[in-house]
């Protein structure tokens, strides 16, 4: 028979194994979830994973993607206080920007639409904005306090950042092409205005450094040295960054127009290659990936609705043209690794063009 002592001490050593293993168990436990998710976090987290990836389908039929279709190149000059021909005021370039918006146009940089690289979302349009002439108007600093500027909210970089601001789904993209001497005025904010640009995603492109007129010239070294002069100003204040585009003064274009699109001499700094040549506006260009684009010789949209200048071409006039479906609208898929299409515009692309992406075509029904 078992004494009474005998039966307490085995209950004591039940007890204290009992503690001991739960203890165990409750410490490997922890040990597992601190260490390394759990089966049940690691299919959730890939399951996340794969629905970032995977890109939505479209209804084609709702959205008719087409990037095919026509961008307009946007050439604005000088912003001020009396509308004219070459001048908008403020109050009309925020009109733009908003017509803009609300139409479902978002800008992109004028190298990513001549390199093709256009990443919309599913249903809008790009729009490429550019200034030539680098006014003072263009981008204009009021005060400097303390390391601190302030630029005008009038000038026309004052007027994109804000509108920017307000609608962040509106890209800080535009280019402003510059001449020689001091682009923008103000020698003493010229390294701050240029650095500025680049630093917030904006451009800065060649206008020559007289805004010399290339119609009669046949001189290569003149051609050359107009070019080499704003760009070599350019890359010595912002370090790292390359002018490869150029707006033609007047839209003139020199006979023999070889030097306008690159010059280079073996061995030596003095070179440069030009990816895009813009001249001055009258209608939407074709899209990137056509048979036909040309970045040698990009057609501009004026941005102005003084129809004694613009007469039918202007931004307001192609804006309604090409929603009435007079010219092709380029119409993104949303998909920056597709260029979709309607089958009809199927011989319009150059496959060369489109690089590694994937053409996809679909049958646009009558919607009549």
């Amino acid at each position: 028979m078992i004494s009474k002592k005998l039966l307490i001490n085995i209950l004591i050593f039940l007890v204290l194994f009992l503690v001991l293993t739960g203890c165990s168990k409750s410490k490997e436990t922890i040990s597992i979830i601190d260490s390394e998710e759990t089966p049940a976090e690691s299919i959730s987290q890939k399951e996340k994973t794969e629905e970032e990836t995977v890109k939505p389908d479209i209804d084609y039929q709702k959205i008719k993607p087409n990037e095919a279709g026509q961008v307009m190149i946007l050439m604005y000059h000088s912003i001020g206080n009396e509308e004219k021909e070459f001048t908008r005021t403020p109050d009309n370039f925020r009109m733009d920007l908003e017509k803009l918006y609300k139409m479902g146009y978002r800008p992109i940089s004028l190298k990513d639409y001549v390199e093709g690289n256009i990443n919309l979302e599913a249903g809008l349009s790009p729009v490429v904005i550019t200034f030539d002439d680098g006014n003072k108007n263009q981008f204009n600093i009021i005060s400097e306090e303390g390391g601190t500027y302030t630029i005008d909210p009038e000038c026309a970089v004052g007027i994109l950042m804000d509108f920017h601001n307000q609608h962040p789904d509106f890209p800080l993209e535009a280019t402003f092409f510059v001449n020689g001497g001091v682009p923008f005025g103000q020698k003493e904010y010229l390294d701050y205005k240029l650095n500025f640009l680049i630093e917030q995603g904006m451009d800065i492109g060649n206008h020559t450094a007289t805004h010399f007129d290339f119609t009669n010239c046949t001189d290569s070294k003149s051609i050359e040295n107009e070019i080499w002069t704003v760009k070599e100003k350019v890359e010595d204040i912002v370090r790292g960054y390359k002018v490869e585009m150029l707006s033609l003064p007047y839209g003139s274009k020199p006979k023999k127009d070889e030097s306008l699109f690159q010059y280079i001499v073996e061995g030596k700094d003095h070179s440069y290659h030009n990816i895009a040549i813009v001249e001055v506006g009258w209608d939407p260009y074709k899209s990137p990936y056509s048979v036909d684009f040309d970045p040698t010789g990009i057609h501009r949209v004026r941005a102005s609705d003084l129809q004694e200048y613009v007469k039918g071409t202007g931004i307001y006039d192609w804006i309604d043209r090409l929603e009435n479906g007079e010219r092709s609208k380029f119409i993104s898929d949303g998909d920056p690794d597709k260029v979709t299409i309607p089958e009809e515009y199927k011989e319009q692309i150059d496959l060369e063009k489109i690089g590694d992406r994937e053409v996809v075509t679909y049958i646009l029904e009558d919607s009549e």
